[in-house]
């Protein structure tokens, strides 16, 4: 079955300015210049009152229950290592993939504790730990941190999350949170530079369980509202993990992105689900050092679709 065209972007795709860190929109030397900011895109006000109304729970999407891991998971693990590692170059850049097949109930992951830098992958983390706030206090979000998810999520706006990294109680608020949702490979960032969160693959597909799962420490209308917002990221940050997607199916995203300030070296990272031989996956893929933002996304989407396939045929 033919992929999603997102590889094939990639030869016209416009580089996205580096995602920051929160506090201070810095690389990581934490010097900020007027080249690096990125001004937020355009949102209507008419549609951020619409979503913030209410979570949508769209009727087509069903929470998926996990599917008991057969003995052909380890068949899975060595398939995905055998298709990954002739990719992980060893030239200084580091890659790290996590999958778990919601169809079959298999997962694997290459490098699965190897610690990276989120960037704003970590907004996905944001966003739930705000839910989960809310719910343990039996309250919904005010219209004014929904409109902010809303930026946050889909257009990858670093004011927003930092407002909401506040909201949130900081570092402090996040890893407690964390700690709920069992990522106990996760360390935030702290003093407002969220995007230095350090993770790992095993981490991010725990979190991706929790969003795209049941059971789930988040009620379904949280899963569906963090789901439809990372079901409409804009255009241009379609890359990464949706490459793994067949043609025509609908996936959800969010990436992250960041340039070192003392080596130039990339931070390129995606995170989602997408359906690849019509098997449902979640899918997480890390990578550090990459020469350039377009070697980096190359990279992870090459990854994600050799981890995505590998998956695929040792199950069926």
């Amino acid at each position: 079955m033919q992929r999603n065209a997102a590889v094939a972007r990639l030869v016209t795709l416009v580089l996205i300015p580096s995602c920051f860190l929160g506090t201070g929109w810095v690389t990581i030397t934490a010097t900020r210049s007027a080249a690096e900011t990125r001004p937020e895109k355009a949102v209507t006000i008419a549609r951020r009152r619409v979503r913030a109304t209410a979570a949508p729970s769209p009727a087509s999407r069903k929470t998926p229950t996990k599917v008991t891991p057969t003995p052909a998971a380890s068949q899975a693990q060595q398939a995905l290592t055998a298709a990954v590692a002739p990719i992980a170059r060893d030239d200084g850049v580091q890659v790290a993939v996590a999958v778990d097949d919601l169809t079959t109930g298999a997962d694997a992951a290459y490098s699965g504790t190897q610690e990276f830098v989120t960037a704003s992958i970590v907004k996905v983390d944001i966003l739930s730990t705000l839910l989960y706030q809310a719910q343990q206090s039996g309250q919904q979000l005010p219209p004014e941190e929904q409109a902010l998810a809303t930026t946050m999520i889909e257009n990858s706006d670093d004011d927003a999350a930092s407002d909401l990294y506040d909201d949130a109680d900081g570092a402090a608020g996040i890893d407690q949170a964390n700690q709920v949702f069992g990522l106990s490979e996760t360390t935030v960032g702290t003093a407002g530079f969220w995007g230095l969160t350090s993770t790992t693959v095993d981490d991010q597909i725990r979190l991706l369980r929790l969003v795209f799962m049941s059971p789930s420490v988040l009620p379904t209308q949280s899963q569906d509202y963090i789901q439809d917002l990372m079901s409409q990221v804009e255009a241009d940050q379609q890359w990464g993990v949706p490459a793994a997607a067949d043609d025509g199916t609908p996936f959800m995203v969010k990436n992250g992105w960041l340039p070192s300030g003392t080596t130039g070296l990339w931070e390129i990272n995606s995170i989602g689900e997408v359906v690849h031989d019509g098997q449902r996956m979640l899918i997480a893929v890390l990578s550090e050092g990459n020469a350039t933002e377009y070697s980096g996304i190359y990279l992870v989407q090459t990854v994600a679709d050799a981890a995505a396939g590998a998956m695929a045929t040792s199950n069926g």
